[in-house]
């Protein structure tokens, strides 16, 4: 059996080498080094270009670790990147398809079996391997590395990853506001099915809030849901970005990366007050969040995951820190206070279809409501006095 097709079935492993590194420079500040640490060299010019086009550090750093595993097949097949073809794409879109994922490998015992669903939250846990999203971002990562050199006149004549020419021109020139146009997906690209936001219910809310165990951690989970910020945004605000009497505060946002005011709700507020008066005022420039065991440093965004695995180990549930920001969006958009523009403003949403996706009803309403239903006994039907049930039954039946 060719390598291809080994690498298609699963059968074969690509290699492990080369790695990505941060360098000293802002353009790009990422690299790929193959076996030998030298730098290779079609990887920076692509990295270097989207650095300039203000992509930012974390894009080139997933741009570079999405080049690494392309070179590294390229490698494993003896195939330089400018002779490269469908079949050296084929090959990798297969072997993400029944590979599996390193990411996965689970190391705590108590750690859910890959794939299944969570009874209590109603989440699926993550497959063992490559989900199609990652399948799609390779394939794009690729593509976008081989338009780059094309259009210096470098690599082959056509770009060895599949286009749907379809999907092109019905989206070249889309309106935000229409609905998405159903076509055709090019060759190679992966099914994904649309996942409804997923917002923790109250009762099971209360109970996540419970768990926590110091003023820290309750005061970041009633920001967060409150806020709507993400993870990382609020995790790097300082005491300075408090605005107390405004009852705000300012992140640097995904999106512009623009230092933006985000509203914070007075019970957040309260909660962050005692968390300072027990820990004290850190000074203005440092990082408000602080870690609480061995030495004085900022919180990190994985030791407020472990915070929340720590949480869902004691409750039985799965939940995530992006899963507050959902919560936080979905009371906003339900709660008949706020229209849906301004929800999408809060939320920092570029479209606002994004933000008509939290008006979706939960699937624990819909329980609620069909076991109301259920219990509800059958009506029984009542006839006028007077009849008799011989012509009743003649008329109506038996």
């Amino acid at each position: 059996m060719d390598v291809r097709d080994e690498l298609m079935e699963g059968r074969q492993a690509i290699p492990r080498v080369g790695r990505v590194v941060e360098v000293n420079r802002a353009h790009p500040p990422y690299a790929v080094l193959d076996a030998t640490g030298v730098e290779v060299e079609p990887v920076t010019a692509f990295l270097r270009d989207l650095a300039l086009g203000d992509s930012s550090p974390l894009t080139c750093r997933s741009y570079g670790y999405g080049m690494l595993r392309w070179f590294r097949l390229l490698w494993l097949l003896g195939t330089g990147w400018e002779r490269a073809t469908e079949s050296e794409v084929a090959a990798l879109t297969g072997w993400l398809r029944s590979a599996a994922n390193p990411q996965r490998q689970r190391h705590r015992g108590d750690a859910p079996v890959a794939g299944t669903v969570n009874l209590r939250t109603g989440k699926a846990s993550l497959c063992a391997g490559y989900a199609p999203r990652t399948i799609n971002h390779a394939l794009t990562v690729i593509s976008g590395f081989y338009e780059f050199h094309a259009h210096h006149g470098h690599g082959p004549v056509v770009n060895p990853v599949p286009h749907s020419a379809q999907r092109r021109r019905a989206l070249g020139h889309r309106s935000p506001l229409e609905p998405t146009p159903v076509v055709a997906r090019a060759r190679l690209r992966q099914r994904v099915s649309g996942r409804p936001p997923r917002s923790i219910p109250d009762r099971l809310w209360d109970e996540l809030f419970t768990a926590m165990n110091c003023d820290r951690d309750r005061a970041l989970l009633e920001i967060f849901v409150s806020s709507g910020a993400r993870a990382q945004e609020l995790l790097g605000i300082a005491v300075g970005d408090i605005d107390w009497s405004g009852q705000r505060i300012y992140v640097i946002t995904k999106g512009t990366r623009a230092r933006e005011a985000v509203p914070v709700s007075p019970q957040g507020l309260f909660r962050l007050a005692l968390y300072l008066d027990a820990v004290g005022t850190p000074a203005d420039s440092g990082p408000l969040w602080r870690a609480r065991r061995g030495p004085d440093r900022p919180l990190t965004y994985w030791a407020m995951r472990r915070v929340m695995q720590r949480a869902n180990t004691l409750l039985g549930t799965n939940w995530s820190l992006h899963d507050l920001r959902h919560t936080a969006a979905y009371r906003m958009a339900n709660g008949g206070k706020l229209s849906l523009p301004e929800v999408q403003t809060i939320m920092w949403h570029t479209n606002i279809q994004t933000t008509n996706r939290y008006l979706a009803v939960h699937i624990e309403e819909l329980f609620d409501k069909l076991t109301e239903h259920y219990a509800t006994p059958r009506p029984v039907r009542h006839y006028p006095a007077g009849y008799a049930a011989a012509d009743i039954e003649a008329v109506f039946g038996a």
